[in-house]
């Protein structure tokens, strides 16, 4: 399928939206493994897990990991900004502020996807994108102020961390764009997984502790979902969405990725759900819609 059939159009959005329900389903359960397990060592570990199973399944169907040698440095740069950069800065960021304001300084994604695809892509921004986008960001605004939004000095650590891990995934999605890998999806997603994660595995210990005895089984059943789901199978849809969507559309598509986390927490943990998140739930699916109604010309 090429990127401008229409047939690619619908795969690329159902890939979108596999990877946004399963994004935000983590939310409560990362949520909840937090409360048994260090923030470094459950996403390092889980992305270690999720590269071995990937790169094992891809061997059982005989496929070849090998990396020709010119791919190696484009690779490691993907995984670099696609995954240790996001998950990483993002997770040590949210040590200096809380979770609702690290949602909102993570998610202006789509808007630096947005900038940098203009001039690297020649996606110039039309008016109906840049309206679905003023509306997702608007939704996932007023959806994590709740409580407020107020930062000090003592939080600009934190800030800078998180702008820097949304500016840098915005950057590798352009990037996975305009220099596509050429590797096979499940080796591709394999490598960048685990090698993205493993420098979050390798500094875990330096950062905080971590007793493995001390997980229960729940815990462990919620680290083993967040290896095989948000990491292994949205990992492989965001990337098919990115070689058939334009940039801008599918970083916009990702603001549902909140709301998922918001509704899917009221259902599993009985988190609040009134009039705030439905009208954040109305703005950010009315953006989202905005912006894939159509192909790009």
């Amino acid at each position: 399928m090429s990127p401008g059939d229409p047939r690619a159009w619908r795969f690329g959005l159902l890939c979108i939206l596999v990877t946004t329900l399963g994004w935000g389903m983590n939310w409560p359960v990362l949520k909840f493994l937090l409360t048994e397990m260090p923030p470094l060592a459950a996403r390092g570990l889980a992305g270690l897990l999720a590269g071995l199973a990937l790169a094992g399944f891809a061997a059982m169907r005989g496929i070849s990991l090998s990396v020709p040698t010119g791919k190696r440095g484009p690779l490691l740069a993907a995984a670099l900004l696609n995954v240790t950069a996001w998950m990483g800065m993002a997770t040590l960021g949210l040590r200096y502020v809380g979770a609702g304001e690290g949602a909102m300084i993570c998610y202006t994604m789509p808007a630096w996807a947005a900038l940098v695809a203009w001039p690297v892509l020649g996606e110039r921004p039309t008016f109906s994108r840049v309206l679905a986008l003023a509306m997702g960001l608007s939704g996932v605004a007023l959806l994590v102020t709740a409580q407020g939004f107020a930062l000090d000095w003592a939080k600009m650590p934190g800030v800078m961390l998180l702008l820097s891990a949304a500016v840098l995934f915005a950057f590798g999605t352009v990037w996975f764009k305009r220099h596509p890998l050429g590797l096979n999806p499940l080796v591709s997603v394999a490598w960048q997984v685990g090698l993205g994660c493993l420098p979050l595995a390798i500094t875990s210990p330096f950062f905080e502790s971590f007793d493995p005895g001390a997980i229960s089984p729940w815990g462990w059943a919620a680290f083993l979902y967040m290896a095989a789901i948000p990491l292994c199978l949205c990992y492989l849809s965001w990337f098919a969405a990115l070689s058939v969507l334009p940039a801008g559309v599918a970083a916009i598509g990702t603001l549902g990725t909140p709301l998922v986390g918001v509704l899917s927490g009221s259902m599993l943990l009985g988190e609040p759900l009134g009039w705030r998140q439905a009208a954040a739930l109305a703005l950010t699916l009315g953006g989202i819609l905005l912006a894939v109604r159509a192909p790009a010309r």
